[in-house]
């Protein structure tokens, strides 16, 4: 996910959701970092999604 800054930047979320029924849940993680272009934040999501779902 990406959202626009007011001074023109952007931020990068990911949500991974897990499980299934009453036993599912959501991690969201939220990046410091500001991005130039949405599409800048969302491959840094993306990456750090992956990587978070390769090492848990």
């Amino acid at each position: 996910m990406t959202k626009p800054l007011t001074d023109g930047g952007f931020t990068a979320a990911v949500s991974i959701r897990s499980g299934n029924g009453q036993a599912s849940h959501d991690r969201v993680m939220r990046f410091v970092p500001r991005f130039e272009s949405p599409r800048a934040a969302l491959r840094y999501a993306v990456r750090e999604g992956q990587a978070w779902a390769l090492a848990h």
